[in-house]
């Protein structure tokens, strides 16, 4: 018994210790930031106004796509088959999303062929793919661990506001179910694996915030 709440003890700790935790833990500010924004709320009460999601969701299938991309091009670099394996499975992930996106456009009539990104949605993802294709995948996967591990976040923290009739319970259940949150803690193990603590590695983690907020920020600005 003893010897079992060691182990769980040593687990925890590790988890503690290791740079995913290091990194978020330093970038708590812009994640609570994230949620407190009007548009984050709005979503968690259902009041949001259609035509700020309608914006959202052209917006963010735009920058799935880059995300997609940018996943291609680390797996692209790695040397390891089985981070490879990994990277192929997220970009699963991404598709996934993709589809949910797709169906949202079809009911809010959205044709994502002619999205046109708004300034932050395009600051985000030229930083995404200029760093997919110029830094190593230490950076890369520091860039995009964030948005992963924001939306697992976001989704616990809405899903008490879930009810049978909420407009966007959608949205809320897909990024509180479990299954996501296995794949920002699969990107987060790619992100202990490859990377250390550089400032390299710290900078691109902490403007992949910045642009997370900038991002839910735009749609309610733009309508």
């Amino acid at each position: 018994m003893v010897h079992h709440i060691c182990q769980r003890h040593l687990l925890s700790q590790k988890g503690i210790d290791m740079l995913h935790h290091t990194l978020w833990q330093a970038n708590h500010d812009l994640a609570h930031a994230c949620l407190e924004l009007p548009f984050v709320q709005g979503l968690a009460t259902g009041r949001l106004e259609a035509v700020a999601f309608t914006c959202y969701v052209a917006q963010d299938a735009f920058f799935l796509n880059a995300f997609l991309r940018a996943y291609a091009l680390a797996a692209a670099k790695c040397e390891r088959l089985d981070h490879v394996a990994t990277f192929r499975d997220l970009m699963s992930g991404v598709l996934e999303e993709l589809e949910l996106h797709r169906g949202y456009a079809q009911s809010l009539g959205i044709d994502l062929s002619t999205v046109e990104p708004l300034p932050a949605a395009r600051a985000y993802t030229d930083f995404l793919l200029r760093v997919a294709w110029s830094a190593g995948v230490d950076e890369i996967v520091a860039a995009m661990t964030p948005c992963m591990r924001l939306y697992a976040w976001l989704g616990v923290e809405l899903a008490p506001q879930l009810r049978d009739d909420h407009p966007y319970g959608d949205w809320i259940r897909t990024y509180a179910d479990p299954e996501f949150e296995g794949l920002a803690r699969t990107l987060e193990g790619l992100l202990d694996d490859t990377a250390a603590d550089t400032p390299a590695v710290r900078e691109a983690y902490r403007y992949a915030m910045v642009c997370e907020r900038n991002f839910f920020a735009a749609p309610m600005a733009a309508v």
